[in-house]
């Protein structure tokens, strides 16, 4: 099955580009390895060129395009990938030198992203992206065809534009794609005002929200499969996990309550209370800004928190490089103010001992393992919870619906049915207590 799957692969090509400008270049071809590979891709090659500056004509400089050419025949590449985003006229260019297909690192994350989409929303956004990229390089792709018309005299002395063929089915197709790409938005409206509706009943419950973000395969996934273990007890409600870039696209959102048994049966502290959980698409570097505009509404998520759970993975020696690319991405969501804890993933393959370890707002776990799970958690609950208080109320039998609330939106320590009502004591939000502050009575 192996072989089978081995023979099928498309054999490609890296390129890359060294002006000196990227200190981490080597990792970044590196990386494009993987993202080749995730795309059922085999590698059968890497070459690179070490340039001052990019040739505006073919990106690479005309020798290296010669030598690129015969080390494809030879490796018997079937794709050239190139490390960077190619303009049109590059990407044509090198397709007629070289006599094969020619992707860039922004075709190569969109492949990936169309294989990885499942919902609905996904192979909406990945759809739209997809078309924005390709809309420009339309242009020149049908030179060999006639791009001008003549004028034709009759014996009036009249004339008639006649434009060339080329020129016509470019512009049609242009006129396709732009057509489908406002159909494309018209769905994703749809869809975004469905996720905004179950968005503003999650903040009317005044549950808090929490994101976990970062680096693509850092964790978040696992992280969030081992609350639901310890403090769900659906197991539908687990998400993929997969050791692979882009294992998942959408977000997921579930709630997680510390203060229920786990699925195991296993004791949990009542006084903990709820917390939304959402696990969003990873970010990587040079991450192309079409997919972070057409995946917006789904990130929308992490906008909208009141905690971000950055996961890094402390095992890659470039992790401190992987969280520079994350505040760059968390800031274009406009969500670089927002309270956060550094969760140093994977820590059981560094040298670190006697994990988990926490430290202010971070900590040092191993999801994997399920080690630091509790820790993390906890470490959730005093961020978000920090402007809870503690009140008891009594509510007279027909204030039931205010009952409901405080059970559905509040982690009740107490319960007692007395003569004339209801006493409950909760742990709720601050501006519940004074909205309800008439029912109040003294702890």
């Amino acid at each position: 099955m192996k072989e089978l799957q081995e023979e099928v692969c498309t054999k490609v090509l890296l390129v890359g580009l060294d002006t000196g400008d990227d200190p981490e270049f080597d990792h970044s071809m590196e990386e494009l390895k993987s993202l080749a590979e995730a795309a059922n891709k085999k590698v059968a090659g890497i070459i690179t060129q070490r340039m001052g500056g990019v040739n505006k004509a073919y990106y690479i400089g005309t020798g290296k395009v010669k030598e690129t050419r015969e080390y494809a025949e030879e490796c018997g590449a079937e794709e050239v990938i190139f490390d960077n985003t190619l303009t049109p006229s590059q990407m044509r260019n090198l397709g007629q030198e070289l006599n094969l297909p020619v992707l860039d690192r922004t075709n190569l994350i969109l492949d990936i992203f169309a294989l990885r989409a499942r919902t609905r929303e996904a192979k909406l956004q990945v759809e739209t992206a997809r078309l924005q990229y390709i809309l420009p390089r339309l242009v020149g792709m049908r030179e060999n065809l006639s791009r001008q018309g003549g004028s034709t005299g009759g014996n009036t002395g009249g004339t008639r534009s006649n434009r060339g063929a080329g020129e016509t089915k470019l512009e049609l197709d242009k006129r396709k794609i732009e057509h489908r790409i406002a159909e494309l938005k018209r769905e994703l409206e749809e869809v975004t005002q469905n996720r905004e509706t179950m968005r503003k009943r999650r903040r009317q419950s005044r549950i808090p929200k929490v994101a976990l973000v970062g680096y693509t395969n850092a964790g978040k996934s696992t992280i969030m499969n081992r609350m639901l273990e310890i403090y769900g007890a659906n197991e539908d409600k687990a998400v993929l996990e997969k050791d692979m870039l882009f294992a998942t696209l959408d977000t997921h959102v579930r709630r997680i309550h510390p203060g229920q048994s786990g699925g195991g049966g296993k004791a949990v502290s009542a006084d903990l209370s709820p917390f939304f959980l959402a696990d969003t698409v990873g970010f990587i570097n040079k991450l192309p800004h079409g997919l972070v505009k057409a995946f917006r509404s789904t990130l929308e998520e992490v906008r909208y928190a009141d905690l971000i759970v950055e996961v890094v993975d402390f095992s890659d020696a470039f992790y401190r490089q992987h969280m520079e690319v994350t505040d760059e991405t968390l800031r274009e969501l406009e969500a670089g103010d927002i309270p956060r804890i550094i969760v140093y993933n994977k820590s059981d393959k560094s040298d670190l001992e006697d994990i988990p370890k926490k430290k202010n707002r971070q900590i040092y776990m191993a999801a994997g393992l399920g080690k630091g799970i509790r820790e993390l958690t906890e470490m959730i609950e005093e961020c978000v919870y920090a402007d809870r208080v503690e009140r008891e109320f009594m509510l007279p039998y027909d204030k039931g619906d205010i009952v409901a609330y405080f059970r559905e939106n509040a982690t009740v320590l107490r319960q007692e049915y007395c003569e004339n009502g209801v006493r409950l004591r909760v742990n709720c939000h601050k501006n519940d207590a004074e909205k309800y502050l008439s029912y109040a009575s003294a702890i």
